[in-house]
Parts: C-alpha cells; sequence; structure tokens
C-alpha cells in the first residue's frame, strides 16, 4: 500500500474536516459536517442541517443536494436513496453515506466508491435481511478500495437502515477499528445517551440522526469535548489545534473539579470537624503522592500547590455555603 493510501485509510478528509485516531473526535449532523438522507418514497428528505420539515420535498436527489450545499458552506454528506442520486451526490458534496440498506450489495458500494469522494459505510443489511456480520462490513470497506477508494470511514449504526433507530454495537465497533486502522463513527440515532460511551469505546466521530432533537446534539458535543479529553490523546500539530486541545483539556477539568467540589461539600457536612479546621494534612500528602504516579512530569512538588488551591477553593464553598444556609 502506497503512504497516500495509508494516510487515506488512516485519516479521512471530508471537505474541510478530518476523521482518525489522534485527532479530535467530530459530531456529525452536528458543528462539524451535516449531512442529508434523501428518500426515495417522494417524501421530504433527512437532513442532519435542519429538521425534515425545513428541507424542500425533492426526493430526485439534485435540488435537494444542490439546496443543502446553499445552506451550509461546511462539510455536506450525501446519502443517495438510489443510484441516480449519484451524479447529485458528485456535483453538490464533499462525501457519500452508503446506508445500511445499500451496504450490503456490493454493485452498489463501488458504484458509490467510484464517485472519488469519501465514503461513510455503515455496517449493512444482507440480502437475507440480517445484519452483515464484520466480516461482511470489512469486505464492504474492501469493495471501496478495489475501486481505488480508500477514504473510507466505517459507522455503526445497528445495521439499520433508519439511523435514527439506531442501537450501535460499540464492541463491533470498536474490533473494526483494531482490524482495519480505518476511522470509526457511532450512529446515535435521536438518543444521546450512547455518546459518551461511543467516544471511550474508540469513536472517532458521532453521527447523529436526521431531526435529532437538540438534547442528543448537546449530548454528542459534551461527549466529543469532555470525554474525549479524558480518553483520547491529542497529537496536535498546529497552533491553533494544540490550543482546541488545551480547550477541551479545560473543559474535562473544570467538569471534573465541579464534581469534586460536589463530594467535598459532603464530606465536610460528615466530618465531625469541617472546615480549614478539619484539614488533614497527612491525607493531603498522600493524595499528592498518588497523583504524582499518574503525572510524573509535574511531579509532588508542582502539583501540592495545585491540589493547596483546588482543596483550598472547595473549603471556601463549603463555607459560604453553610453561612448562606445558617442565615435562612
Amino acid at each position: 500500500m502506497s503512504k497516500a493510501a495509508q494516510l487515506d485509510r488512516d485519516a479521512v478528509r471530508i471537505g474541510d474536516l478530518v476523521i482518525g485516531d489522534g485527532l479530535p473526535v467530530v459530531v456529525i449532523g452536528g458543528q462539524d459536517a451535516r449531512w442529508l438522507r434523501l428518500r426515495g418514497d417522494g417524501g421530504p428528505p433527512g437532513d442532519g442541517a435542519e429538521t425534515a420539515r425545513d428541507t424542500p420535498a425533492d426526493s430526485s436527489g439534485d435540488g435537494a443536494v444542490a439546496e443543502a450545499r446553499a445552506r451550509w458552506t461546511g462539510p455536506l454528506l450525501v446519502e443517495p436513496a438510489t443510484v441516480a442520486d449519484l451524479a447529485a451526490v458528485a456535483r453538490h458534496a464533499d462525501g457519500v453515506v452508503v446506508g445500511a440498506a445499500w451496504a450490503g450489495d456490493p454493485d452498489l458500494v463501488r458504484a458509490a466508491a467510484r464517485l472519488g469522494l469519501p465514503v461513510v459505510l455503515q455496517r449493512g443489511i444482507v440480502p437475507s435481511g440480517r445484519t452483515a456480520t464484520l466480516e461482511e462490513w470489512l469486505a464492504a470497506a474492501d469493495d471501496c478500495a478495489a475501486e481505488g477508494n480508500e477514504a473510507v470511514v466505517l459507522c455503526e449504526s445497528g445495521g439499520r437502515g433508519e439511523p435514527e433507530d439506531a442501537a450501535p454495537d460499540l464492541g463491533l465497533m470498536r474490533a473494526a477499528r483494531e482490524r482495519t486502522g480505518r476511522p470509526v463513527l457511532a450512529g446515535l440515532g435521536g438518543d444521546g445517551g450512547l455518546a459518551d460511551a461511543a467516544v471511550a469505546a474508540g469513536a472517532d466521530g458521532l453521527l447523529v440522526g436526521p431531526g435529532a432533537p437538540e438534547e442528543a446534539l448537546a449530548a454528542a458535543r459534551e461527549a466529543a469535548t469532555v470525554m474525549a479529553a479524558l480518553v483520547r490523546p491529542d497529537d496536535p500539530e498546529t497552533l491553533d489545534a494544540a490550543r482546541a486541545a488545551i480547550d477541551r483539556v479545560d473543559a474535562a477539568l473544570a467538569t471534573l473539579l465541579e464534581r469534586r467540589a460536589a463530594l467535598a461539600g459532603r464530606i465536610q457536612r460528615l466530618k465531625p470537624v469541617g472546615g480549614f479546621r478539619g484539614r488533614d494534612m497527612d491525607r493531603e500528602r498522600r493524595l499528592v503522592a498518588a497523583m504524582a504516579r499518574r503525572a510524573p512530569s509535574l511531579g509532588a512538588g508542582l502539583l501540592a500547590p495545585i491540589m493547596n488551591a483546588v482543596i483550598e477553593a472547595g473549603l471556601r464553598l463549603s463555607e459560604e455555603r453553610r453561612d448562606g444556609e445558617e442565615r435562612r
């Protein structure tokens, strides 16, 4: 495999968005990219940029895709309903989504790959009606590669044709990444409840279903920011990318500090002597030593003043709340 092909396999560029290991977790259908899902039944397409009712009722392809392109200048992915839609996808989209109903048909997969656009390949439904196995899913990715298109992103949505009903198999998603090295997405449908788990399982991105409620999008954004900072190593190559990575770590740090403050307040209510008078300096030294083993580059010397400030902030907050309760 050439170096260029290997780069396409490991990190796939869709418009100005790059998806891959060591890169930020993306939210497709949200802040990072939009996607349009064409329908072949004459009804309106589902649009990850807006709700279905805001999209022109054009299932022929070109008008709907052109309209979506006009509304959104960022990365646009389109899931065609039929082979006839591929020409419109090629004219207007930055990537093509091969939905579950298509993914079990090698001829359709190959036709999508021949567009030369990045392919988001859902785990499909085979002709017998069952969901594809891992081997069958990866074979479909190989069909794309056989057409000279290595820019494939694997999407696990439970093998269902309707992404809003998605129930992704996160273990299978992780196995697909480990086997192929390709980027993987978790299809959340309209439920953000699995967003954190998907990121923790190694998802490079989250696909939010058409018309998903704002709560699902918010959960996906939070997982891509906070959970990713906790479990995903970053390797930024530019100043802006490094600052963005710092922002994600700071968001996770703020979330943990808020949780720590709440737990510290509970401890103050349980201790016989609370507040600054009840500080246990031996325990604090043990705490710093334990943290130093996890952060050896900082060491106990640098961590001690940081943790002292954190502990004192928690104690002051606890006293302020206690004083407020007493005044009431």
